[in-house]
């Protein structure tokens, strides 16, 4: 069960049956300045709400230091981002980043791909239309957007269109990946809410060319940070994503994430741990088992190369 209510003019996303959680619908793009302001409108909003929760956003200048400290009294655990401090594009591409990431960059504009800021217009949800349809599988789990209509792609992608920044890679003008960028309120990052490429054009490098540009872009607007969504999750330490984003200069940053509880459900919720998914609370040996199982059960039942590649996990 889910619904988006309007809170302190921010969108809310509230999920569940039994135990009913919100949380921002840019959760990480997004964040909370005042939140007790917050939580007096949730209790007002008439929708029941058991748990609210919200990250920590980053502070204006990022210290040497993987963790931010606490800012406010509610209860909270850790959570994290993958975080790249931007200051020049000459200064990522030289003190950031090593020579295999450059590498990479480079080789997609030596294979013609040309990558460019790009409004969102009808060409452009056509060819996001056309990479999400590529394949069921990405990342060895069922692709979320794949088999969605034109109209429906259209729609999500217009979401926060005010704060968006959209990039294309295009090679002979059609389009290989795009990235999605959302600024917070006070334009300190950006988030890549969205980056993806066809697994077809993998080998022309579409996505580091990606970040390559979406880190430009970010300086030239004076944006302090580009953020890759989390760099671990759950008990997921590694994998050949958080490589991916480190061969790039990001690095993990632990911020709190709070817990709100706003009726008794909520409280027990918590104490219980129920606001995590049942893989998230499983040990990583079986977790990891069970992520492998799935895979190659993807594998088995899709066959073809193009979607047995994907299935076993995408490396940019």
């Amino acid at each position: 069960m889910r619904s988006l209510i309007q809170v302190c003019g921010k969108q809310i996303r509230v999920q569940g049956g039994l135990v009913r959680i919100a949380r921002l619908e840019a959760d990480k793009y997004q964040f909370v300045d005042d939140p007790e302001a917050m939580l007096a409108g949730l209790r007002k909003c008439g929708t029941r709400i058991d748990l609210f929760t919200f990250m920590q956003k980053l502070p204006k200048d990022l210290v040497e230091s993987s963790r931010i400290n606490p800012s406010y009294r509610h209860p909270m655990e850790w959570d994290n981002l993958a975080v790249l401090p931007v200051s020049t594009f000459d200064n990522w591409w030289t003190n950031q980043i090593g020579f295999k990431a450059r590498n990479k960059a480079k080789q997609a504009q030596k294979k013609g791909v040309v990558i460019r800021e790009v409004p969102l217009d009808n060409d452009l949800v056509a060819g996001i239309w056309e990479i999400y349809n590529e394949c069921p599988i990405r990342q060895g789990r069922r692709f979320p957007h794949y088999g969605k209509d034109l109209e429906t792609v259209y729609r999500e992608e217009a979401t926060f269109l005010d704060s968006s920044i959209f990039i294309g890679a295009y090679l002979d003008a059609k389009l290989v990946g795009f990235v999605k960028l959302v600024c917070d309120e006070t334009r300190t990052q950006a988030g890549l809410m969205n980056i993806l490429s066809l697994i077809q054009e993998r080998d022309k490098a579409p996505t580091n060319g990606l970040v390559a540009q979406a880190v430009r872009s970010c300086a030239e607007r004076r944006i302090s940070y580009l953020v890759y969504s989390g760099f671990a999750y759950g008990k997921k330490q590694s994998s050949t994503l958080s490589d991916f984003k480190e061969r790039n200069g990001f690095k993990r940053i632990d911020l709190p994430r709070y817990y709100v509880a706003l009726t008794r459900v909520g409280a027990a919720a918590f104490r219980l741990g129920l606001q995590h998914k049942l893989m998230d609370r499983l040990p990583e040996a079986v977790a990891g088992k069970l992520r492998d199982i799935r895979a190659a059960w993807y594998r088995l039942r899709l066959g073809s190369e193009k979607e047995a590649v994907s299935a076993q996990g995408e490396t940019p």
